[in-house]
């Protein structure tokens, strides 16, 4: 589903700033070799991520689904030297493609990759975290979150992708598939939270910003 006229998404990505070389290239090659490019966060995405971690100047970020890892290298721009990215994902198959494009990247040591189930390492993660970015399996997302929460700043950021999930989320029109029924209770859970403060934008499938205030 798309939220706006094409035309008008073209024109906003005309004023957007563009892809660095080495995203081009990321982008370029998940698009030609991987079953589903269109879970890449993309160009205007992409710039809002990092945008908001240039706004934010976050230390350490802590990012669930790392896909090909367009997504972190965005976010890594806001981070200083000294810095640190943490990214988990499952997905063997992808980890090469991935690895290869932090190491031709600037963010190659301050980006560290973890391979397996975000459920079981989340809780082995010493230190805390300003920003965590939440794009992996939806079932999980309330789970991740309750997971992150204690490990993340007062004044730090959870971010939530897909969170309109294709406008499913208020078609009333279609059965309920455990994907849309999660989000819409992940939904639901942070827009109660008393400790965080949250708006979500409908940038691309949906990003959710929740700040802890406590």
């Amino acid at each position: 589903m798309e939220f706006i006229e094409q035309n008008l998404a073209k024109y906003i990505e005309q004023h957007t700033d563009v892809e660095p070389l080495h995203l081009q290239e990321l982008n370029r090659e998940t698009q030609l070799k991987v079953l589903r490019p269109r879970m890449i966060s993309g160009h205007f995405q992409g710039r809002v991520l990092s945008m908001l971690m240039k706004m934010i100047k976050p230390t350490r970020i802590l990012e669930i689904g790392t896909y090909t890892g367009y997504s972190a290298l965005c976010m890594a721009e806001g981070l200083p030297e000294n810095g640190e990215l943490i990214t988990i994902d499952i997905n063997a198959e992808l980890e090469e493609m991935m690895q290869k494009h932090f190491d031709k990247s600037t963010y190659s040591k301050i980006i560290k990759h973890h391979l397996g189930d975000a459920i079981d390492i989340i809780p082995t993660l010493e230190g805390m975290f300003d920003v965590v970015f939440i794009d992996a399996d939806k079932e999980n997302y309330a789970t991740y979150y309750d997971l992150v929460f204690d490990k993340i700043n007062v004044g730090g950021y959870i971010l939530a992708d897909n969170v309109l999930w294709s406008g499913k989320v208020v078609d009333d029109d279609i059965k309920l598939d455990k994907d849309t029924k999660a989000l819409l209770d992940f939904n639901d859970k942070v827009q109660a939270d008393t400790r965080v403060e949250n708006v979500l934008f409908p940038i691309r499938d949906g990003l959710l910003i929740a700040r802890k205030v406590r």
